[in-house]
């Protein structure tokens, strides 16, 4: 079980620095030269990076991501837990890193095919990184810190933070690229949909012969509470109990792990939750 363990461990590493690549790559070679704002912290941290540009107090973008994501990490590193926090963490420096390494160097002069590309690869990388339990920093852990402590619409101030975005954008560097930043917004959103899922929130329904070892391996891993109910096979007409869970995306890999390492004969039955009311978090 260590083996399995450690080889997903350097499994997630791996994803986190390709995803980390992608990132860097997406902003140095199409975002950044265009003038095309991301969104979330690195759009910020790309917006304060414009502006110190005249001056002679001038911050690299990387940079800059780096700073704006210390005090996020360090709330998340108290509030959500030590594993999503460290992985997301090593995102932003391996970011910062690449986006040092890679020459900021358009492929093209073209501004509607760096926003659109721009956007495919950040998300592409973004994607991957929450598929397999990590995150790009930035708003993906002020998600999980707004969920743990209160069940707060992260896409209401996701909304907000994008539109301030594309208002700098606007006056920093005209309407066009305004229209532009909107519109890399868009397929990035699209594109992270598609590798991962578009719902914050998703409900896990867990037919299993081990509901005891399996609800105790989820309550001490995932921040969730667990509901219990009792079940017979159509099939088989054997006694079975169905756990069902309601938790995050950014959660997704690790109740699979914890599944696949308790009960891998477990069927379980994941559906998208469109809205939770009541208590969503596990009370200490």
């Amino acid at each position: 079980m260590k083996g399995i363990s450690l080889f997903q461990e350097f499994k997630v590493l791996t994803v986190v620095t390709i995803g980390a690549l992608l990132n860097a790559a997406s902003l140095n070679i199409f975002l950044i030269p265009a003038k095309v704002l991301s969104g979330g912290v690195t759009g910020i941290a790309q917006l304060i990076s414009a502006m110190l540009e005249p001056t002679s107090f001038h911050l690299s973008t990387g940079l800059l991501l780096l700073i704006l994501n210390i005090p996020v990490a360090y709330a998340g590193w108290i509030k959500v837990g030590h594993r999503f926090t460290l992985y997301s963490s090593i995102s932003v420096v391996l970011t910062t890193l690449f986006m040092a390494i890679i020459p900021l160097h358009p492929l093209t002069n073209d501004i509607l095919l760096n926003a659109v590309f721009g956007g495919v690869v950040q998300a592409i990388g973004v994607g991957l990184t929450l598929k397999f339990g990590a995150s790009s920093g930035g708003m993906d852990i002020i998600a999980m810190i707004l969920t743990r402590v209160k069940d707060l619409p992260i896409g209401s101030y996701m909304f907000v933070l994008n539109g301030v975005i594309i208002l700098a954008a606007g006056f920093l560097f005209g309407w066009r690229r305004a229209l532009y930043t909107l519109l890399q917004l868009y397929v990035s959103i699209r594109v992270v949909d598609a590798i991962h899922t578009s719902y914050v929130k998703l409900t896990a329904w867990v037919v299993t012969d081990h509901a005891h070892e399996l609800q105790q391996a989820i309550s001490a891993q995932v921040y969730r509470g667990i509901t219990v109910f009792p079940a017979r096979g159509g099939y088989t007409n054997k006694d079975k109990e169905v756990l069902m869970i309601v938790f995050t995306r950014y959660e997704l890999y690790r109740l699979k792990q914890i599944i696949k390492e308790v009960d891998p004969r477990a069927f379980t039955n994941i559906v998208e939750t469109t809205d939770v009311f009541g208590l969503f978090a596990r009370k200490k």
